[in-house]
């Protein structure tokens, strides 16, 4: 009878699981901390904000310049994005505990990454956005050089689609080697959706790797937004949402 009840759970449809809602810590340091550090001093504007589905599970994938992006990423989406990041980054001051409220977990560097696509998979499985930055560490062009098959990954186990999201500036505000923040604008482009990839085979996994790079560098290539392109923020439907698969 126990059997029977398990594997009656694990049936479930996954449209019943909901996203979860952003915590008081979360709202606190996104609207009273990170939102004036993004729009007043680095002068954030959010591009295309009406392709982020609000329900529903996906793997942000993302480019990587800066120690802001993780912060500077959740809050310009619009719901809470829960980031594999470096362990070190939950020691540094300020940063660290602003990271784990958004949803951050440590990753530890030459670790198992198993336990960390597990405790990943568990998330989506959720509901949760899962934030990825692409390359795995930060690259002083702010580009994607080196892509992993992390992210691909992830959205296969899953099922979930992939969102690439490009992050302009954040290398030259706070990049690799700085040890002082310059006050550049500092812009979000939102991609379209990428579909999970068709299995866990490499190949599969490299195509939308390859999309994800592709794409998030091209949002680069655009430059800064223009006042013609900044729009009033528009959730997605619940139509539009797209739920884990069991």
């Amino acid at each position: 009878m126990k059997r029977v009840l398990r594997r009656r759970k694990r049936a479930e449809p996954p449209a019943l699981l909901s996203t979860p809602k952003p915590s008081l810590t979360y709202r606190l340091i996104s609207y009273l901390l990170v939102f004036p550090i993004y729009r007043l001093l680095f002068r954030g504007r959010t591009g295309s904000n009406a392709h982020v589905p609000m329900e529903g599970a996906m793997v942000v994938v993302a480019n990587h310049g800066s120690h802001l992006d993780p912060p500077l990423l959740g809050h310009a989406l619009g719901r809470p994005v829960a980031f594999m990041a470096k362990a070190e980054l939950f020691k540094v001051p300020l940063l660290g505990p602003i990271i784990r409220a958004c949803g951050a977990y440590p990753v530890a560097r030459g670790a198992s990454d198993r336990e960390a696509i597990r405790t990943a998979t568990d998330r989506l499985e959720e509901g949760w956005a899962i934030g990825v930055f692409i390359d795995g560490t930060r690259q002083a062009d702010g580009r994607v050089n080196d892509p992993q098959p992390g992210a691909a990954l992830l959205a296969a186990r899953a099922g979930v689609p992939l969102l690439p999201v490009a992050i302009i500036n954040s290398h030259r505000a706070l990049g690799t080697g700085s040890k002082r923040a310059r006050l550049v604008p500092i812009h979000i482009r939102i991609g379209t959706l990428i579909p999970p990839p068709a299995s866990r085979r490499r190949p599969d996994l490299d195509a939308a790797t390859a999309a994800c790079q592709q794409q998030i560098n091209a949002l680069l290539d655009q430059g800064l937004l223009s006042g013609r392109e900044l729009q009033p923020r528009l959730p997605a439907t619940s139509a539009d949402a797209l739920p884990p698969s069991p």
